[in-house]
């Protein structure tokens, strides 16, 4: 089912995409710029600044699910095409993405029962192919121009994870003119070892923590707490929503938040990914319920935010589902400025660019109960 469009409207000049990491323009990863957006309030900073923004007892949410190097490359027919993995099913299926060798798709002309098979495995000595079997479109909707996400089965010589660490790499769209390492795609925070699934793409509001900005944080008495989202592919059509996607938000994470909130202390989500997990485990009163499985939770106007006073995220392309969900915690008006701002400003957009700090509630502090997030509008 499509979703109704964002309200959230902004020109975007282009070019205004990162093509390249900050690290490759000669910044740190916290040298991108940040934005702080609050109601009135619009400043300019760097990223490495966030402590100026934060208080002591501030909780900073963050997501440890870890990048996959998810793109695969294919023969088709008699032609060559690109693999996205994006989530693994309980039962083995994945759902997939087709696109052409020049990442400006997608592709819609699978067919169900259509074959092919991965140009790889020559690096780890298998002489069977991999091969990808489109099994049912995932939405159940072919629609006049094809189907753009498939339920396919994958068979590999080899455990999946081995096969992708040696022919898989990072998911790349056009923007992006040259390829990056995997470490390009990680932050901090994921945590390989401990998962068994891993993110399509990567967690990228996250992307410009460094150790030595966490320290700081934590210096100035600011928590961490982690969840785990798997994300799937971010290369969602103009209102798409956001497919179900696997989460966990442990007891650890959940007394963490619970307790700082009591306190009067604010919950600040580092992106999309931690803000869905949250919400998914929180009862309506915004009390975070320990919860593991999958959630096809959707944030937006009518299902407002309960559980977080601040959200830490990249800048989003016009008519991105993701600005719904902006919006659910920050609230049209609030959004609206920020992106205006930011384009007028000259931010850089996609994974490799610039942040926004949204804090729609600066006022909250002590043991002052939190204002309910529909009252925000009169504050803007």
């Amino acid at each position: 089912m499509t979703s109704p469009a964002a309200p959230v409207e902004f020109d975007l000049p282009s070019p205004r995409a990162a093509a390249e990491p900050p690290e490759a323009r000669g910044l740190a990863r916290d040298e991108v710029r940040l934005l702080v957006a609050g109601p009135g309030v619009i400043r300019h900073a760097r990223f490495r600044d966030l402590a100026a923004h934060l208080r002591a007892g501030d909780v900073v949410v963050v997501n440890d699910s870890p990048t996959m190097p998810a793109a695969l490359d294919v023969v088709r027919g008699a032609g060559p095409a690109t693999v996205h993995l994006s989530t693994r099913l309980d039962d083995g299926d994945w759902i997939v993405e087709l696109r052409p060798p020049d990442r400006m798709g997608p592709l819609r002309d699978g067919t169900r029962g259509e074959q092919f098979a991965v140009a790889g495995g020559k690096r780890i000595g298998v002489t069977q192919p991999a091969t990808f079997t489109l099994l049912a479109p995932d939405s159940g909707d072919t629609g006049d121009d094809g189907v753009r996400l498939w339920r396919a089965g994958f068979e590999t010589p080899v455990p999946v994870s081995r096969f992708l660490d040696q022919e898989g790499r990072p998911i790349r769209y056009g923007y992006v003119p040259h390829r990056w390492p995997l470490a390009a795609y990680q932050t901090i925070f994921g945590r390989r070892r401990r998962h068994t699934f891993a993110s399509a793409e990567m967690a990228s509001a996250a992307r410009p923590f460094t150790p030595e900005l966490v320290d700081d944080l934590r210096r100035n008495g600011v928590k961490f707490a982690s969840i785990t989202l798997h994300a799937g592919v971010s290369s969602l059509e103009a209102h798409e929503p956001p497919r179900p996607e696997r989460f966990e938000v442990s007891s650890r994470t959940a007394g963490i938040v619970n307790r700082a909130r009591r306190l009067g202390h604010r919950a600040i989500a580092v992106g999309t990914t931690v803000t869905r997990a949250l919400e998914s485990a929180a009862d309506p009163d915004g009390t975070i319920i320990p919860a593991a499985g999958w959630t096809g939770l959707l944030l937006d106007g009518t299902r407002p935010a309960n559980t977080i006073d601040g959200l830490i995220t990249g800048w989003h392309p016009p008519m991105a589902s993701h600005l719904r969900l902006l919006e659910a915690v920050a609230g049209p008006e609030l959004v609206t400025s920020a992106y205006r701002a930011a384009a007028a400003a000259g931010y850089l957009w996609h994974e490799f660019g610039d942040s926004c700090l949204f804090l729609p509630n600066l006022q909250r502090e002590g043991s002052a109960p939190r204002p309910p997030w529909s009252g925000f509008a009169g504050l803007l």
